[in-house]
């Protein structure tokens, strides 16, 4: 038997419980959503509250004299610090990477662990139609935020037309107006400064110059129509984005 067609069983088992982890959080988060809205919170921290802490078991949710416990603002943060230092992570390679599920995707994201670098590779490669797929019922909850935060601090010249794309993709998903609404006022800031970059490369003054050189050149009509028209849906979808991410640019 040759050393390819050797199953790694361990490694199958890994992932397996990754994949059954990833749909009981998804599950039960979004149990506590429901939760939340049916008890009227009273503000946006207290249902994020609630949903972050949906892991705790009742008697967790209490500290040594009864009194409701604090829970931190970032549980998988506070998870990561309490690992053990000997748990191995194993970056994956990204063109292995192919989820097609919630569960897929949130189990390979968190293989890259902090590699913010990776994550907006990820997302790139990915592209809007298929985040679009995978997400169709909803984003998980708070990743909609860390996709903007990181797609604002890694993007780089060139890949802006791939961006929009991957910010359409994810504004066609399940219940995107909640998770836009539930963005923390830095996601919301990383949200703006993201948009900000965007309607840089692609001011509307860039529209009406291309626009004076098809008139002024006639040898080059054709090629010159066709970058103006492509700019120009490009800046409609970039606007109707800023509309649905609610950016006040």
């Amino acid at each position: 038997m040759e050393k390819s067609d050797i199953i790694n069983f361990s490694a199958l088992e890994k992932e397996l419980h990754a994949a059954l982890e990833a749909d009981r959080k998804y599950q039960r988060e979004n149990d506590a959503k429901f939760r939340a809205l049916h008890q009227n919170v009273a503000s946006y921290e207290e249902f994020r509250d609630i949903v972050l802490a949906s892991h705790l078991k009742p008697l967790d949710k209490k500290d040594i004299y009864g009194a409701p416990r604090k829970q931190p603002w970032n549980t998988v943060a506070a998870e990561l610090k309490h690992e053990s230092p000997s748990h191995e992570v194993v970056e994956p390679q990204l063109t292995e990477i192919e989820p097609r599920s919630t569960s897929e995707f949130s189990r390979d994201w968190r293989r890259f662990g902090g590699s913010s670098y990776e994550k907006y590779n990820l997302l790139l490669k990915l592209g809007g139609k298929t985040l679009q797929e995978i997400f169709r019922t909803e984003v998980c909850f708070g990743l909609l935020g860390e996709f903007l935060v990181i797609l604002s601090q890694c993007l780089k010249s060139g890949d802006e037309e791939t961006v929009i794309g991957v910010l359409d993709g994810l504004s066609k998903t399940g219940r995107f107006g909640l998770n836009v609404s539930l963005l923390s006022q830095a996601e919301q800031k990383a949200c703006e400064e993201l948009f900000n970059r965007l309607g840089e490369y692609y001011p509307s003054n860039n529209v009406s110059s291309v626009m004076s050189l098809e008139y002024n050149e006639p040898s080059g009509v054709c090629e010159v129509r066709h970058v103006e028209s492509d700019k120009t849906d490009i800046l409609v979808k970039l606007r109707a984005l800023m509309e649905k991410y609610g950016s006040q640019n």
